[in-house]
């Protein structure tokens, strides 16, 4: 072949390469580029959530403004869409923080929200890398600036600001007298999962974190008519709660049992029936519990706080002398718990399961979690979205605290 002959056939193939790598190049160039992939907002009364979704980890600045009270958030590398454009209409009248958002392309390579506040706010504003189903997170964190009587909004700033909880958060003093006959028993009931973390998702959809809530809530109905309990939650409505934030409200409070609910699932829609847990000292007594503990301590991660430690207050709740007698009053409670639930719906297992749950790490209160039912299969799914079966899981659960009193249980803290 001739050198004439080869040299426009050589140009032909050199040229197309050069197309190739130049589309390479600029599809990588929009793939990298962060696209808004999802936007949500989550108010409380505790404080309001805004979660920005993206395809990419996303660069911001912020200004806070006063007279009238706002917070700019400007968002780098990033262009309008008709999400963003849709954030306002997230925002509801009830919200107690927030008033509207306003997003605009402030310049080409910046997207501008403004949220225009009702009060003075202590904005937290942070990163989430990517965990479950979400893609990197933006987290807006709006706390009331003002201190407020809930000992769960200390807490929560406390945890969020500093890294996690103070090593030495503690009870505000030591109850004195027997719980039940000398003062009234004390119980903080701990609805799982919330806000970003929606639990289980049953077959039908159902969202673990509702039926919890209302399970719990009927209970803490049912407390409040005895004369010799007081009963609080760690959360009364659909907001994100840090597990060790739970652990330590019941501590403040000075509480004498903490019970969390739960209707969690398992990898096999076939597995079904209640079951109880308590912390374990060692490890966890069955593959199941040691799923289960696992998919609830990722609760964090789901939820999302903006700390890599997030179990530094945690990691201070040794396994002690004190811890080890709490074990034991916890596994009493949730035998006498286990068999009033066995009597409504099958038992998964027959007797107190224990793993290491993160949120029953509370050294000196007895700890049992129950999960109620497996949202994952489809005829418990029903059966946990029933009024009816929610009213008498509470009672059940609610006759095993009252027999684990009357047996002449004297808490290990007292």
């Amino acid at each position: 072949m001739s050198q004439s002959t080869f040299d426009p056939v050589r140009r032909r193939l050199v040229g197309l390469a050069a197309a190739s790598w130049l589309l390479t190049v600029s599809r990588v160039g929009v793939a990298a580029a962060p696209q808004i992939v999802a936007v949500r907002v989550w108010p409380s009364s505790t404080y309001t959530r805004v979660t920005l979704e993206a395809s990419e980890s996303l660069r911001f600045k912020t200004t806070s403004l006063a007279n009238p009270n706002r917070l700019v958030i400007d968002i780098e590398g990033v262009e309008l869409n008709s999400l963003l454009r849709d954030l306002a209409g997230q925002v509801t009248a009830h919200d107690p923080f927030v008033k509207t958002v306003r997003a605009g392309q402030f310049n080409p390579d910046t997207v501008r929200l403004v949220l225009d506040l009702k009060t003075d706010v202590k904005p937290q504003v942070f990163t989430l890398k990517p965990v479950a189903e979400y893609q990197h997170r933006l987290v807006v964190d709006l706390y009331p600036a003002r201190a407020q009587d809930d000992p769960l909004l200390a807490l929560l700033e406390d945890y969020n600001k500093n890294g996690g909880l103070a090593a030495d958060a503690s009870p505000a003093r030591p109850q004195k007298g027997r719980a039940g006959t000398d003062r009234p028993i004390v119980i903080v009931l701990d609805p799982g999962h919330g806000g970003e973390d929606p639990g289980a998702i049953g077959p039908s959809g159902t969202r673990e974190k509702d039926v919890v809530l209302k399970i719990a809530k009927e209970l803490q109905r049912q407390i409040e008519r005895e004369r010799n309990m007081k009963v609080y939650l760690t959360r009364d409505e659909d907001v994100f709660i840090p597990l060790g934030v739970r652990v330590a409200k019941a501590r403040k409070l000075n509480a004498d049992l903490f019970i969390s609910i739960h209707a969690d699932a398992f990898i096999s829609p076939t597995a079904r029936g209640s079951s109880v847990f308590a912390l374990s000292e060692k490890g966890a007594t069955s593959t199941a519990a040691r799923y289960l503990a696992q998919t609830q301590n990722d609760a964090d991660l789901i939820g999302g706080v903006k700390i890599a430690s997030r179990d530094r207050y945690l990691a201070h709740t040794l396994l002690d002398l004190t811890q080890t007698a709490t074990i034991n009053d916890s596994l009493k409670l949730g035998k006498t718990v286990l068999g009033q639930i066995g009597e409504l719906n099958t038992l998964h297992k027959k007797q107190v399961e224990q793993a290491g749950f993160a949120v029953l790490k509370a050294p000196d209160i007895p700890s049992i979690l129950v999960e109620t039912a497996f949202i994952s299969h489809p005829e418990e799914e029903k059966r946990l979205v029933d009024p009816v079966f929610q009213q008498r899981m509470a009672t059940a659960i609610l006759t095993g605290v009252k027999r684990y009193f009357a047996q002449g249980a004297v808490l290990a803290r007292l």
